[in-house]
């Protein structure tokens, strides 16, 4: 029997994102997955800030966006004719450092993070399966196969990133409760005759709609749509019989198609993202419609909130209790995000007096006027980009000053350099004073080995909601845990008391 801290199952980006950050957190891990390498097709296709924000903390943020192809605007066609386009590149200005989607297909995604783990000494352990586990509740025996041979391991942690069809989810007997929608969906990696396509197309008629965004620099397009009702059932549809249909609505000629597939969408949130010493992530718990290109961000997400607080546990830093707040989290967030991804994909493709009301007057018309406006630019850039996630009702997440509270996402101050997001590649509990400490509480929290990053008060600090001179003291993953208008000592304590927090080691 061999013996790790943790077991990864799954080296999607979900599992590869939670296993470099537990290498830089110095935790003993493993990470399998019963495929060959990582996967073949580009898939999800859309990094959003948050994303970003997050590979930025791991040290590679911008060298992801070198590599993708940041989206400027969206062209809504109607019929045979553009009726509109809008305009979103930098729609995020000030709120994050990136501003703006990047589309980065999956499959150099994924080889991207194993090259990085790589550079970390580590490697993923393909074409080995699990077969089965066992929480004993003091540690976790499982059991995985390569080339037919089986090899037992025991492990502190197993943690299930393996997909929708999750071995690790059904043995835990996690109830996936949701739905799939009726129509058969259609994708294709294409190449077009305008083939530097830098933006999103979008063509949403009655119970159709296709979609056009690039996936690579070399020219490489992908097109997302519904299955003509005439094909509907088939099993053995072809991108010949999609094609005359796809370029009309998307006006251009297909030149050569690298990869075509067809399939059904769910919709489903696990009944739960833990168990005893098991933890689901990713589409293992959640799954989600194409609509706003959350799910892979979703489980990037996942990861990067239980990575943390695995760490700090096994290393005795944090009070076991606070895995707990893993599943509290994020299978909030997850709900919401399937409902409101179902609500917006329905009314897209429904039938009904108001979908077809969205379909040909507020989007192609109404949305791009009032995009005008900046304040409605940041705020959809703000629903989309996953940077207005919370954890307010978080049992780590306490206090308010200012505009925020315990559970917001750190907000992102630009000026002066380096930027308040700069001390987050820490990756520990920091605290942030926008002002000046006092004495005292400087003192206290050396004492706690909480280091302070002091700013200057400025005007970008005051527009992101921040209060002169409260003090902020932020998780490993940049969102706020305790909020304080005043420089109280006793506050701190307490919150540092509560959690048996251990900073600094």
């Amino acid at each position: 029997m061999s013996n790790t801290q943790v077991l990864i199952v799954g080296a999607g980006p979900t599992g590869l994102v939670l296993a470099l950050r537990l290498a830089r957190h110095g935790v003993q891990f493993r990470i399998v997955d019963k495929n060959s390498g990582p996967g073949q097709a580009s898939r999800a296709m859309i990094v959003h800030a948050r994303t970003l924000e997050f590979y930025r903390q791991l040290g590679f943020g911008d060298e992801v966006v070198s590599l993708g192809i940041p989206m400027e605007a969206v062209h809504f066609r109607e019929g045979n004719e553009e009726v509109a386009k809008l305009d979103f590149k930098d729609n995020g200005a000030g709120l994050s450092p990136y501003p703006f989607a990047l589309c980065f297909p999956q499959d150099d995604h994924e080889r991207f993070l194993v090259a990085k783990l790589a550079d970390a000494g580590v490697a993923v352990e393909w074409n080995t399966e699990l077969k089965e586990f066992t929480d004993n509740g003091a540690s976790v025996q499982s059991v995985l196969e390569k080339d037919g041979v089986e090899e037992t391991v025991q492990s502190d942690y197993l943690c299930g990133c393996d997909g929708a069809r999750s071995r690790v989810r059904q043995t835990l007997g996690f109830d996936f409760p949701g739905g799939t929608y009726d129509q058969d969906f259609y994708v294709a990696d294409v190449k077009v005759a305008n083939g530097q396509n830098r933006d999103l197309i979008i063509n949403v008629g009655p119970r159709t709609f296709v979609l056009m965004l690039p996936v690579r620099s070399t020219g490489m397009q992908r097109l997302i749509g519904v299955v003509p009702p005439e094909l509907t059932g088939q099993t053995d549809v072809t991108f010949e019989q999609i094609q005359p249909g796809a370029e009309q609505m998307i006006d251009t000629t297909v030149e050569q198609v690298n990869w075509f597939s067809t399939y059904h969408v769910h919709h489903r949130v696990a009944s739960h993202f833990r168990a005893g010493r098991v933890f689901i992530a990713g589409d293992a718990g959640h799954i989600h419609s194409p609509a706003g290109g959350q799910g892979m961000n979703t489980g990037i997400g996942d990861a990067i909130n239980l990575s943390w607080k695995l760490a700090q546990v096994l290393q005795g830093r944090i009070d076991p209790s606070v895995l707990d707040t893993y599943e509290q989290e994020r299978i909030a967030f997850a709900r919401t995000l399937v409902a409101t991804t179902d609500r917006a994909f329905q009314a897209m493709v429904g039938e009904g007096v108001g979908s077809q009301i969205l379909r040909t007057w507020l989007l192609p018309h109404v949305l791009p006027f009032l995009t005008g406006f900046s304040a409605v630019r940041q705020t959809m850039f703000s629903a989309v980009s996953q940077t207005r996630i919370n954890y307010h009702g978080s049992a780590l997440s306490q206090g308010h000053a200012g505009d925020l509270q315990g559970g917001d996402r750190l907000p992102w101050t630009p000026a002066p350099a380096p930027d308040n997001f700069a001390p987050l590649t820490a990756l520990d509990w920091q605290i942030h004073i926008y002002g000046a400490p006092t004495p005292d509480f400087r003192a206290a929290a050396s004492d706690l080995g909480i280091p302070i990053q002091e700013f200057p008060w400025t005007a970008a600090a005051a527009h992101a909601g921040l209060e002169r001179d409260a003090f902020y003291l932020v998780r490993p993953d940049g969102y706020v845990a305790l909020a304080s208008a005043k420089q109280d000592v006793e506050t701190l304590k307490e919150f540092v008391a509560k959690f048996a927090l251990k900073a600094g080691e």
